[in-house]
């Protein structure tokens, strides 16, 4: 009996589809899986790339007019115009001690009498004297006339009269430094003496100051020689009292220029007498020019990152530096001579996350801040 071979797969039979499918569901597998692992909306492929940079958020204020003045500020401590130390002339007992500190005196009012018993008897015995050698000296003038006492005799007793007098007038005077006197007009600062004290010759007793007037005294670099002037406008404010401002006048200015530091003096006046007291510190301002219609920005629009004054503007929604040219600065703002049109918008907040070119979202475009504060100025002008 013969084996019967199989016959050939026929073309058109079924294992050519198994075959076609089988190719089919593998090709199909791998694109799932490039599908899960390649780059495409959820990966970090060509989609990733091609998404544009977030905005950074930022605020905005528009360059703006508004009156700006030019200053020089400094601080000095105010001092009084007029200070004294009162001086005991003589030595005794104090009997009497009328004033007491921050009492204001004025110049010639009795301040302390000490005792002057010694001083009187004194004044008595030079009295005496001066009367005893006046007798004489007219005695001795009839017996010239007679010539019975010569010229030298004379001419002596007259000596002996003009030192007895002189002697009288020097025991009056120390009579009278028993009732000590304020020289200058002001309030007692510190007293040393109480009644019943021995009180020596020389020793201080009071200080009086002069509160009518305050000077403060600045010391200021030569560059400002040419624009700080006697008579302008000076404003204070002191520390020990906030929110309150003093105006006063640059009353002098020193001519020289000390060679060692580079400055020169400005000694400003106020008037005392009120809440200002000697010894107070104060902040100095004094305005020498203003400008009526100035371009200002604020302040803390400007870049710190060089060496010339820079801001961020916008344009079309991106961050573009410009480099400008300041004029004056006056608290918040600073004039803008150069590099800025009034409406500008200058980046205030989110400066420090910008570059050139960043896209940007404006999240306050229309502060005109400067313009509105400009408007309450001058209406409170």
């Amino acid at each position: 009996m013969h084996d019967i071979a199989p016959a050939p797969a026929s073309r058109h039979g079924r294992s050519l589809p198994i075959a076609r499918l089988a190719t089919l569901a593998l090709v199909l597998a791998l694109a799932a899986c490039k599908g899960e692992g390649g780059p495409g909306k959820d990966g970090n492929g060509e989609a990733d790339a091609n998404k544009p940079p977030e905005a950074v958020p930022v605020e905005v204020a528009r360059a703006a007019r508004r009156p700006i003045a030019a200053s020089y500020n400094g601080t000095a401590a105010l001092e009084a115009r007029g200070e004294a130390q009162v001086v005991a002339k003589t030595s005794g007992i104090a009997l009497q001690v009328l004033v007491d500190v921050g009492q204001q005196v004025r110049a010639g009012q009795v301040l302390v009498r000490i005792d002057r018993d010694r001083a009187t008897l004194q004044v008595a015995q030079a009295d005496a004297q001066v009367r005893k050698l006046e007798a004489n000296y007219r005695r001795a003038m009839q017996l010239a006339e007679q010539k019975m006492v010569s010229a030298n005799d004379v001419d002596q007793l007259r000596f002996d009269l003009e030192n007895a007098r002189a002697s009288l007038r020097l025991a009056k005077l120390e009579l009278g430094y028993g009732t000590v006197t304020a020289p200058i007009s002001g309030v007692i600062a510190t007293r040393e003496i109480k009644p019943g004290n021995f009180v020596q010759i020389n020793t201080p007793i009071f200080s009086i100051v002069d509160t009518s007037r305050l000077e403060a005294t600045l010391n200021v670099p030569e560059r400002e020689f040419e624009t700080l002037k006697a008579g302008q406008a000076v404003q204070l404010s002191a520390d020990a009292l906030p929110g309150k401002t003093f105006e006063g006048r640059i009353d002098r200015v020193s001519p020289v220029v000390d060679s060692g530091s580079g400055t020169f003096r400005v000694i400003s006046t106020f008037d005392g007498g009120g809440m200002l007291q000697p010894g107070m510190f104060g902040r100095v301002r004094i305005s020498y020019d203003q400008r009526a219609n100035a371009l200002v920005i604020p302040r803390n629009a400007l870049l710190e990152d060089g060496n010339e004054p820079t801001v961020y503007t916008i344009m079309d929604d991106k961050a573009v530096r410009s480099v400008l040219k300041l004029g004056y600065s006056e608290g918040q703002w600073v004039e803008v001579r150069q590099g800025l049109k009034e409406g500008d918008a200058v980046v205030v907040a989110g400066k420090s996350a910008l570059r050139e070119g960043s896209a940007v979202k404006v999240l306050d475009a229309a502060a005109p801040a400067a313009k509105s504060d400009a408007t309450a100025g001058q209406a409170a002008k």
